[in-house]
């Protein structure tokens, strides 16, 4: 686990104490499954700072069969906003960090509000992946922002009244398949 500014995490007694500064039950985190165990318990790897605490954003649970299986999970679309794509059906969606500071480490807790064209962004997107899922299309960082990009002449409210729907979801399939060919 990355600590504040970088420092990795060394585990001990005290150390255990200490991430409940960090961390708290309830809280969302990003993390690899390293190991289930047979009695429910899981062991969690965070191995990069890309991975940990979850900042300002929006979850979506979806069916896990509907998220493609990709090398990355984490996709900045450019849109303004990023999605991290879970293999469990958990997505979060999150406005792009302006400036990816790598040496900062995985804990900064931002605190400011989100302007008002990142909510709306993130509530796009966010109505996009429950459309693709009714239709049940692949989740994936191209047919999202496909999705995205076919639904910005429909006010957000209005993505998932059936006709638009289906409207959204053609030019979303067409621009799916012509990629493929």
């Amino acid at each position: 686990m990355n600590l504040p500014g970088g420092e990795l995490r060394r585990r001990s007694a005290e150390d255990e104490l200490a991430m409940r500064g960090f961390l708290q039950e309830g809280d969302l985190i990003s993390a690899e499954v390293q190991a289930v165990f047979s009695d429910g318990a899981v062991s969690l790897h965070t191995r990069s700072l890309k991975y940990g605490k979850l900042g300002q954003g929006v979850l979506v649970q979806v069916s896990p069969s509907l998220v493609k299986r990709q090398k990355t999970h984490f996709h900045d679309l450019p849109c303004g906003a990023s999605v991290i794509l879970g293999n469990n059906g958990f997505i979060w969606i999150y406005p792009t960090p302006e400036h990816k500071d790598e040496d900062a480490g995985g804990f900064i807790a931002n605190l400011e509000p989100v302007s008002l064209a990142d909510r709306e962004v993130i509530s796009r997107l966010r109505n996009c992946i429950v459309l693709l899922v009714t239709q049940r299309m692949m989740l994936y960082d191209t047919s999202i922002l496909y999705c995205y990009e076919a639904s910005l002449p429909h006010q957000i409210k209005d993505i998932l009244k059936p006709e638009i729907m289906e409207e959204i979801v053609l030019e979303t399939r067409q621009r799916l398949l012509e990629q493929e060919g």
